[in-house]
């Protein structure tokens, strides 16, 4: 059974709410309550995360429970379920990209020893997709699945700089909210720097996430020779830095050599 038809057989006679939300608005609003750090809940919190009454929210977790969408632990809490996670990877649009791209990120974080990871553009933020790490790696808050806004890490700005003109203006229109005092938070700055991303073909982000690390990325372009992905490091803040862009950019024409081969369909 699809996850839509799994969602839409849930409360079968509450298919609107007194606002004319429908039962699938609401069931998306209870699975977007968990996130990279929220991966446990009570049925309370998300009950305000939800934004829906506590009775409609136990019920409807209770449905999804059935439907292997959730599961409750033993002592209630609430986490997502295996099977909301077989029917994503089973048809999620980015697993033949990591399977081609996993065997080069492994070879880079074998020479690095720091966190190698994999970032998509989706709406108007990063979701990491694949992350490598290591017992003593540098500190790096991304997750699989987590999200960063466009303007902070080298991924977004790698995925930024080759996005449509209008998505570019849309960011640089929006508030731009700083994680560090590194953060490029002003529009005519990030401008430049995207210019800089496109000319030089990589993005260095010396402690803009965290004081402590380096991110660095690079486009993977696809046989039409459109930017797919950001391959990316995070690597100590250091003067090393800088000598890490040569290892990405040789994994990065590999990875686009196999992509334009056609193992990659898309």
């Amino acid at each position: 059974m699809s996850t839509s038809r799994s969602l839409v057989r849930i409360m079968p006679g509450m298919a609107k709410s007194p606002s004319g939300e429908s039962v699938l608005t609401r069931a998306v609003r209870i699975l977007d309550a968990f996130g990279p750090d929220d991966q446990v809940l009570t049925v309370t919190e998300i009950s305000h995360r939800a934004q829906l009454p506590l009775p409609t929210a136990g019920r409807m977790v209770g449905e999804l429970v059935r439907h292997g969408l959730l599961r409750r632990d033993e002592d209630r809490r609430v986490r997502i379920g295996v099977r909301l996670w077989e029917l994503a990877q089973r048809a999620s649009p980015t697993l033949r990209l990591r399977e081609v791209v996993m065997p080069f990120m492994e070879d880079v974080h074998a020479v690095v020893g720091h966190s190698t990871q994999l970032g998509v553009l989706d709406g108007d933020e990063v979701l990491f997709v694949e992350r490598l790490s290591a017992p003593g790696a540098v500190i790096n808050l991304t997750r699989i699945a987590g999200r960063l806004p466009l303007h902070v890490s080298s991924a977004g700005q790698v995925l930024l700089a080759h996005a449509p003109v209008e998505l570019q203006e849309r960011v640089l229109r929006q508030p731009m909210h700083a994680r560090t005092p590194e953060t490029i938070t002003d529009p005519g700055a990030l401008r430049a720097v995207l210019a800089g991303v496109r000319e030089r073909g990589y993005a260095c982000c010396p402690g803009h996430v965290h004081p402590d690390a380096t991110g660095v990325a690079v486009p993977l372009r696809g046989a039409d020779g459109r930017v797919l992905a950001a391959l990316g490091l995070v690597i100590p803040n250091d003067d090393r830095a800088w000598s890490r862009v040569a290892l990405l950019q040789s994994a990065a024409r590999g990875i686009d050599r196999t992509l334009r081969s056609g193992t990659l369909i898309h």
